[in-house]
């Protein structure tokens, strides 16, 4: 029996391997070996239906992380929508490459990197090794083409060994070669190239050495904060401050020095004129660059004649400085050595601080006239206080102390003028006064005496020349405030009264607008029934052809209606309604329409008992 059932294994075994052979249509490639054999099918193949795409993409992850990414050549539009099988075919063999393509015709821009430049020259095996690939997984793969970076530096070395701050190749480089730099701009560093500098060959400043074993051009960290970082001092170190003061990066022979350089930096500081004279015509012109400058060294600032002619001969000594100022021999530096009071016109005042030449515009020795302030000043006030043909001088409103700015005009002094000041003009400044708008300058004759020639008029037109004779303002105003007002209402056809007398008269002649700008006047046109100034609470109820007639019950004292007999109405009162509030019987209504304003109803048609009380 057991020898039997060795037979019918065998028999099954065989069947089954013939089976095999007649469903598969050939041997799988080397990448898929590992899914022969009947029970793998349908890990790629759906029963009755094409390969599945989608069991596709569940083992090759890296593609479909590539197309979720909307990136790489399966992204492509020449690609997006094949079905897998359509490049990547299977059971053709165990040596069938899955993977096959023109290489040398293959549309690279479709992978999302164009080649261009050197790229497009060099070979693909060069770029696709796993020596560039950083994904682990990926690098083990024989022959893949995935995996790579579009970085410079996932493929090239970084021949800057990351001593710069930027690890963007392409802003100094393109893809034509590395060498030189045609992208770079020495504009955008923090040294921009000029004159000689253009010219220079960069390893002439970046020097070329080794790093780590490994060829090396410094770019970074390279002193440039003068010229003597790179440059030999050819003076020695004999002057002082940097090189660009004398110097420009056309040449080193080129001399800049006028009004550049800083000679504070010397024990002679330039003042005045010698800011403006040519460097050489102190120091001697050589062009040895260790004794330039150097002749003038020990010469101090204030020994004047080792350079200048004494034109007094030694009269007044060596201290030239005494008088005279740098900026000029004729200009005098100061004169307060000289006592003034030796002479006719002792200075006073404001007249110490003024230069001499202002008063000797010529030879100090020539006679000055000094009778009067106009002698040398010039009239200001353009002859408004002459009187016959004589202008009073200068001292009898100013001070040598104080100056013009300054005047000792009093008000007992304006007391005596045509316009004594009174009221508030005591506290008004002179200048509000006094100062034109038109020129902007003092004036004090024929400005005007009545207030409409200072003050705006702002009741003009609005106010009756029988109240308002020749625009006078003291009819109604006083000088100590607008806001004082004098005038008699008994004048006109509406004498004050009661709460009236109260009043201020901009609550019914004056109307503010909500910003309180612009306001509207009413005197002649005003009218005097009480419902044109006053709200009426009582509505038309009491309306007598067509008109409320306040007076009727109120009186003006108060808005009691003391005037008002209830006993002339349907209605006496009697007993306890003669001792009870109006309001408890005339109740007060809010309408719909107006919320704000409350009305009492006085017109009751109604004297039944029930009427009122429940």
């Amino acid at each position: 029996m057991r020898r039997y059932f060795k037979h019918i294994i065998l028999i099954l075994l065989l069947n089954t391997s013939y089976n095999y052979g007649q469903i598969s249509p050939g041997k799988l490639s080397k990448a898929h070996s590992e899914l022969e054999g009947m029970s793998n099918c349908m890990l790629c193949h759906d029963l009755g239906e094409k390969v599945s795409n989608a069991k596709c993409l569940d083992c090759h992850k890296d593609i479909q992380s590539l197309i979720s990414e909307e990136r790489g050549y399966h992204n492509s539009f020449d690609v997006k929508d094949k079905d897998c099988f359509k490049c990547h075919s299977e059971h053709h063999g165990l040596k069938f490459e899955m993977v096959r393509f023109d290489e040398e015709n293959f549309n690279h821009k479709l992978t999302g990197y164009n080649l261009e430049g050197k790229h497009e020259v060099i070979d693909c095996r060069k770029c696709h090794v796993s020596d560039f690939i950083e994904d682990l997984d990926i690098k083990k793969r024989e022959k893949t083409f995935l995996g790579l970076e579009t970085k410079c530096l996932s493929c090239h070395d970084d021949y800057h060994q990351e001593t710069l701050s930027s690890n963007d190749c392409a802003s100094c480089h393109d893809i034509e070669s590395f060498s030189p730099a045609s992208n770079f701009e020495h504009s955008k560093t923090d040294y921009i190239l000029n004159g000689q500098h253009e010219k220079v060959e960069c390893k002439e400043c970046h020097q070329l050495t080794t790093k780590d074993g490994k060829d090396f051009q410094e770019f970074n960290n390279i002193a440039f904060n003068d010229c003597k970082s790179c440059h030999e001092d050819a003076h020695n170190n004999q002057l002082q401050g940097k090189c660009s003061q004398c110097h420009t990066e056309e040449s080193f022979s080129a001399f800049n020095g006028n009004q550049n350089f800083n000679h504070n930096t010397t024990n002679f500081k330039l003042k005045g004129s010698h800011k403006k004279i040519d460097c050489f015509s102190c120091h001697d012109k050589t062009s040895n660059p260790l004794l330039v400058f150097q002749n003038t060294k020990n010469v101090e600032e204030n020994n004047c004649i080792e350079c200048h002619t004494d034109k007094h001969e030694g009269k007044f000594g060596n201290e030239c400085v005494k008088c005279h100022i740098e900026s000029s021999f004729v200009s005098l530096k100061s004169m307060d050595f000289f006592n003034h009071n030796v002479t006719d016109y002792p200075l006073e005042g404001l007249h110490n601080q003024v230069d001499c030449k202002q008063c000797h515009d010529k030879r100090f020795t020539e006679a000055i006239d000094f009778s009067s302030c106009n002698s040398c000043h010039e009239d200001y006030h353009q002859n408004e206080f002459n009187v016959n043909n004589i202008s009073p001088d200068c001292n009898s409103c100013h001070t040598l102390e104080n100056g013009f700015d300054t005047s000792i005009f009093t008000f007992e002094r304006h007391e005596e003028t045509q316009f004594p000041l009174e009221g508030a003009h005591v506290a008004t400044p002179c200048f509000a006064c006094h100062i034109s708008e038109e020129d902007d300058r003092w004036t004090f004759k024929n400005i005007g005496t009545t207030c409409v020639e200072c003050h705006e008029d702002i009741h003009k037109d609005y106010i009756d020349k029988k109240y308002y004779p020749d625009n006078n303002c003291t009819t109604c105003h006083v000088n100590e405030t607008w806001q004082s007002i004098s005038f008699d209402h008994k004048t006109t056809n509406w004498p004050l009264e009661g709460k009236h007398l109260e009043a201020d008269c901009r609550e019914c002649h004056i109307t503010n607008n909500e910003s309180k700008d612009i306001f509207n006047q009413k005197f002649s046109n005003l009218e005097t029934n009480c419902t044109s100034c006053h709200e009426n609470k009582h509505g038309d109820q009491f309306e007598i052809n067509g008109e409320t007639e306040c007076v009727r019950c109120h009186i003006l004292e108060s808005w009691v209606p003391e005037k008002f007999d209830h006993n002339t109405t349907a209605f006496p009162l009697e007993g306890k309604h003669a001792e009870i509030e109006c309001n408890k019987c005339h109740i007060a209504s809010i309408s719909a329409i107006d919320t704000i304003n409350t009305s009492f109803n006085y017109k009751i048609e109604k004297f039944q008992c029930i009427d009122c009380h429940q």
